[in-house]
């Protein structure tokens, strides 16, 4: 058996999805990262086209298998396709469903690590969080609405991407380094944004010189407007740039320096 005469149906996308979604990262481990929730995601199909307990239901699962690591928000573009090429081709395109894998799954992860881990989090995590400091229910919908919107887009590209085939791959090459490039500029930009309206830290220490009391906050505003809140958030990148710091010591120890300095009298909300 070299070719498989199984089409995929409307409940095999349906199957993938869900297993996309719910199971995907439960096999993640350090050797091969997703390579065996890849292959759970696909399995049911897989043993459709090359039949139960064959020499080519073999081969092609140790082929899924190997080492796979990309965006969760992308995989089954990559599935798509993949399908639609063994679906043709059978067992004879293993090696181009390896190379294919080992080619998309770089620039996949970079742009959707990018829009949807980073960009859309920060955007819509501000409004709602803004929203909700001001006592607006309205931020929650925001929130909730952005993430079944994610996960629509996420059901939906297995089958767009099944349907194009390998031409979806030519047709976006050109267009992933600068939309990877646009969605970085972009989660930058909107992590600067936050750090000036999210991070409330001030100086309240006013030392006095004679009868003259100078206003630390004030002073430190004349030079650059929000440079408190700029400097804590490069002290913390500073940290996690250190060899065995992790973001929960970095949490812990801001923890620990706001409550000491709070109760100096040196900063406040």
């Amino acid at each position: 058996m070299t070719k498989s005469n199984y089409k995929l149906t409307k409940e095999d996308f349906k199957q993938i999805n869900r297993r996309s979604l719910f199971t995907f990262q439960l096999g993640w481990n350090y050797e091969r990262m997703q390579g065996s929730g890849y292959l759970y995601t696909i399995l049911p199909q897989l043993r459709k086209m090359y039949g139960d307990d064959t020499p080519e239901l073999k081969e092609i699962m140790k082929t899924h298998t190997q080492f796979f690591n990309t965006s969760n928000f992308f995989n089954t573009i990559i599935t798509g396709i993949d399908l639609a090429i063994e679906e043709k081709e059978g067992i004879a395109a293993k090696e181009t469903i390896s190379g294919l894998k080992a080619g998309l799954m770089g620039p996949f992860a970079a742009i959707g690590d990018s829009i949807f881990a980073a960009l859309i989090p920060t955007i819509f995590g501000a409004l709602a969080a803004n929203m909700a400091i001001n006592g607006n229910a309205i931020g929650i919908v925001i929130w909730i609405v952005a993430q079944i919107a994610v996960m629509v887009f996420r059901w939906k590209q297995l089958e767009f991407a099944y349907k194009e085939g390998v031409s979806l791959v030519t047709t976006m090459q050109h267009r992933l380094t600068a939309l990877t490039d646009a969605a970085t500029l972009l989660g930058v930009f909107m992590v600067g944004a936050l750090v000036a309206t999210m991070v409330n830290v001030q100086f309240s220490w006013a030392p006095s010189i004679g009868d003259v009391t100078l206003n630390m906050q004030n002073n430190v505003d004349m030079i650059l407007p929000r440079l408190l809140p700029a400097g804590i958030v490069g002290a913390v990148y500073w940290m996690l740039g250190k060899k065995n710091m992790t973001s929960t010591k970095a949490i812990f120890i801001v923890l620990i320096v706001s409550v000491a300095l709070s109760a100096l009298g040196v900063i406040s909300k």
